[in-house]
C-alpha cells in the first residue's frame, strides 16, 4: 500500500487568496500521470496548519475523487498533537481515505512511553491506517528504532514518514529489522536515495512536485537491484531537491510550479512569504535538465 513515490501536494492559492480548487486537480492528475503511487493532502507541504476547516474539507474532497478515479492511494495529514483531538479527527476522516500520516506529539516532548501510548490509542480508535511522522529535528521529540519498531508490529499502523535528517544507527538498525507490514518512506529529500538503498519502500516528497518520474524511476531502481541508474539518478535528483529547500517549503517550489503554469499563483500564507526570484530561477534552471 505504500510502495513508490507519494506526492504531498502543495495547496495553490486563487489571486484573491482561496484555495485553487482547479489547480489542486489539475495538479494532482499531472503526477499521477508522472507515475506517483499516491496523493498526500494536508501535508505541511500543504500548510495545513493555514487552511481553515472547510478549506481542508475542500482539498481532501478534490484529492479524494482524484485518486478514486485513478486507483491510487490517498493519504490525509492530520493536524493536532494531544492524542484526544487527534482520535476526533481520524473518526471524521471521510470514506476513501486510505492512511492517515499522524506526527508524533509535537512541542510537548511526551518521552518514548508517551508517544507509545498516544499511537496505540490512535490506532485502537482509528478508521483507517496510521502512517507515523517522524521528524524529530521540527517535534523536539527522538525516538528509537525500538519504539518504531514496537509500533510498527501493530496490525493498524502501516509505516513511518522518516525524516531524522540523516542516515544514523538507528536509520539502519530500522531497516535492518521491520515488523511483518511495517513500511518506511524517506521524508527528508535529499536523503531518499540512500534510505531506498538501505531498503526503504518509498519515499512522501515534496520535491516530487517537479521531475516526478524521476523520482518514480529512482525508487524502481533501487527496488531492481540496479545499483549504477539508482545512484546517479540519487545524486541528479539531490540536486533538484537542494534547489527547491533553498527557502522555507514549499515556497520554492510554489514558484516553480508557477513558472510552468501549473498554479495560478506562487501566494503562500503567512508567516510563511513568497520564495525570491534568484531561488525560483535557480530551482527552475535545476528541473528543467530533469
Amino acid at each position: 500500500m505504500l510502495r513508490g513515490i507519494h506526492v504531498p501536494l502543495v495547496t495553490p492559492f486563487t489571486e484573491s487568496g482561496e484555495p485553487a480548487v482547479d489547480a489542486i486537480e489539475k495538479l494532482a492528475h499531472h503526477v499521477l500521470d508522472e507515475g506517483a503511487a499516491g496523493l498526500v493532502a494536508l501535508g505541511t507541504t500543504g500548510e495545513v496548519a493555514a487552511l481553515e476547516p472547510e478549506e481542508r474539507a475542500r482539498v481532501i474532497e478534490v484529492c479524494g475523487r482524484v485518486c478514486a478515479e485513478r486507483q491510487a492511494s490517498l493519504m490525509v495529514g492530520l493536524t493536532g498533537n494531544d492524542t484526544r483531538s487527534t482520535v476526533r479527527a481520524l473518526r471524521e476522516l471521510p470514506e476513501g481515505v486510505g492512511t492517515a500520516l499522524v506526527t508524533i506529539p509535537y512541542f510537548l516532548r511526551p518521552g518514548e512511553r508517551g508517544v507509545i501510548a498516544h499511537f496505540e490509542a490512535l490506532a485502537e480508535a482509528s478508521p483507517v491506517p496510521l502512517v507515523i511522522y517522524h521528524i524529530p529535528y521540527r517535534t523536539g521529540q527522538a525516538v528509537s528504532a525500538a519504539t518504531l519498531r514496537r509500533l510498527g508490529a501493530h496490525p493498524m499502523i502501516a509505516g513511518v514518514k522518516y525524516a531524522v535528517g540523516g542516515i544514523d544507527q538507528d536509520t539502519v538498525d530500522l531497516l535492518g529489522d521491520l515488523p511483518d507490514g511495517f513500511e518506511v518512506l524517506g521524508g527528508d529529500d535529499a536523503f531518499v536515495s540512500p534510505l531506498l538503498a538501505l531498503g526503504a519502500s518509498g519515499g512522501i516528497l515534496a520535491s516530487a512536485h517537479l521531475a516526478t518520474r524521476s523520482f518514480v524511476e529512482l525508487a524502481d531502481a533501487w527496488h531492481a537491484g540496479d545499483v549504477p541508474r539508482a545512484r546517479a539518478l540519487g545524486h541528479r535528483l539531490n540536486r533538484l531537491s537542494a534547489a527547491l529547500f533553498a527557502e522555507p517549503n514549499p515556497t520554492v517550489i510554489k514558484g516553480v510550479l508557477h513558472a510552468q503554469g501549473l498554479i495560478p499563483t506562487p501566494d503562500v500564507r503567512l508567516p510563511l512569504v513568497p520564495a525570491g526570484t534568484e531561488s525560483v530561477a535557480r530551482a527552475l534552471q535545476t528541473a528543467s535538465a530533469e
